[in-house]
């Protein structure tokens, strides 16, 4: 038999296993699972300061997750911007517009900017330049119409899903407000996406028209002023891209337009960080003569 206790022993601990307590053990040293959106980023400097995921690594996780959080409102074309044909033109009138914009695809409307009858691809013409007199509403393909509060990561899987490329973009009264494309969408993820005017890693200026240019956001400021004989400051900037953010007091974004010395400088493509490629377009060619500084 046991002998009873004494009132003023000290009670004995009670017994942990091993177990138990690795187990707790775990638990406090474990990092604590994300529970949101701004803990995954956390998570994701975290790694990247600590060199597990390389820059461009970083970037592009980074861009799939502000994805799902951007809309179509946020990186459209807006419509004051978009490049158009009037289907009721000629092939002939209308041409010299498509060369000139380089697009691959067009809306087209009919009687008004507003009311868009479908999408006109440049390749559909292939087999019927040699007549310029055709008539181009057979060569119309349907619009794809989306709300400007669409999800871009919903977008994104309805293009590949549809295999289209372009969709028009409609308020909530079903006028126009701009286009969206594929390619607009994949560089919010992947960052600039390369086209045919960077073949030439020197060159920086592009000729698209008669009195309109093609310029990337990295073109150098004395570059410029050279090619265009203007004055942009190049004490505090260094790039075409740099000035315009100084400019608009903020990252330039794709549609911003801003007029100095009778040129008209639209972004036109642009990621989170900055302006990637500027429209020049020279509004009046008599005092200022480009050059080819550039060349």
């Amino acid at each position: 038999m046991s002998e009873p206790s004494s009132p003023d022993a000290e009670p004995r601990p009670a017994k942990t296993s091993s177990k138990s307590l690795f187990g707790r053990l775990t638990a406090f040293m474990r990092p604590s699972e994300p529970e949101d959106r701004d803990d995954i980023k956390t998570l994701l400097e975290a790694a990247h300061d600590r060199h597990v995921l390389d820059g461009e690594s970083y970037a592009m996780i980074s861009g799939a997750l502000e994805v799902a959080n951007q809309t179509v409102a946020d990186i459209m074309v807006p419509r004051s911007k978009m490049d158009m044909l009037d289907v009721s033109k000629p092939l002939a009138e209308v041409l010299p517009d498509i060369i000139e914009t380089g697009h691959s695809r067009f809306p087209v409307y009919e009687d008004d900017r507003d009311n868009i009858v479908g999408i006109l691809l440049a390749k559909d013409l292939l087999l019927s330049i040699t007549n310029p007199a055709i008539d181009l509403r057979p060569l119309v393909r349907p619009a794809v119409f989306v709300p400007e509060t669409k999800r871009l990561n919903v977008l994104l899987h309805d293009f590949r899903s549809s295999r289209n490329h372009l969709a028009i973009v409609v308020d909530e009264h079903g006028g126009t407000s701009g286009l969206v494309t594929m390619e607009d969408v994949l560089e919010q993820i992947v960052g600039e996406i390369e086209d045919e005017y960077d073949e030439d890693a020197e060159k920086t200026i592009f000729q698209t028209g008669t009195n309109s240019w093609r310029a990337m956001g990295i073109t150098e400021i004395s570059v410029f002023n050279r090619s265009f004989n203007t004055d942009l400051p190049h004490d505090d900037y260094d790039t075409l891209g740099g000035w315009l953010a100084a400019e608009l007091g903020r990252i330039p974004r794709r549609g911003d337009s801003i007029n100095h010395q009778g040129l008209n400088i639209t972004v036109v493509g642009a990621d989170a960080k900055r302006a990637l490629w500027l429209h020049i377009q020279l509004d009046n060619p008599d005092p200022i003569a480009p050059s080819n500084a550039n060349e």
